[in-house]
């Protein structure tokens, strides 16, 4: 009986490698989700917060406001953007809600949009800002 060809093999081998690949990242990102549901030491997990500060600044938010959140999330990719924008008005509203303001004003969305975005995501925070000539300049300390 005749064995198969070195191409066979190799194809394979190679299709095995790339299902190998996309199971890991998957499984990274399933990873990070179950790690944001497990409650911290209050009893309650990252995602019951986020959910907590949205709720009690729900009736905060101006259509401007809206808007700017919609500005703030556009660079982050689509199959992304509802939960980055659920993030950022989790921050934003515990901003708010914090500060005693009667609504969430754009000075709220900017600060919570900085606090909201991981430290590494900080250069292109400041290019996108600039871009949209959108002035961070009293919250330039936040960036740190």
């Amino acid at each position: 009986m005749k064995s198969a060809p070195d191409w066979v093999m190799y194809f394979i081998a190679f299709w095995a490698f790339l299902l190998v690949v996309f199971v890991s990242i998957g499984g990274f990102f399933m990873f990070r989700k179950f790690l944001k549901v497990l409650p911290k030491g209050d009893g309650k997990s990252k995602l019951d917060w986020q959910n907590y500060w949205v709720e009690r600044s729900r009736p905060l938010w101006t259509d401007q406001s809206k808007e700017m959140l919609e500005q703030l999330a556009a660079p982050v990719p689509a199959p992304f953007r509802d939960i980055a924008k659920h993030s950022i008005a989790a921050r934003i509203g515990q901003v708010a809600v914090e500060s005693g303001a009667k609504e969430v004003t754009v000075d709220h969305c900017i600060e919570g949009y900085i606090l909201a975005t991981p430290k590494r995501d900080h250069s292109f925070l400041i290019s996108f800002l600039e871009k949209n000539q959108i002035d961070y300049s009293p919250y330039r300390h936040l960036l740190g």
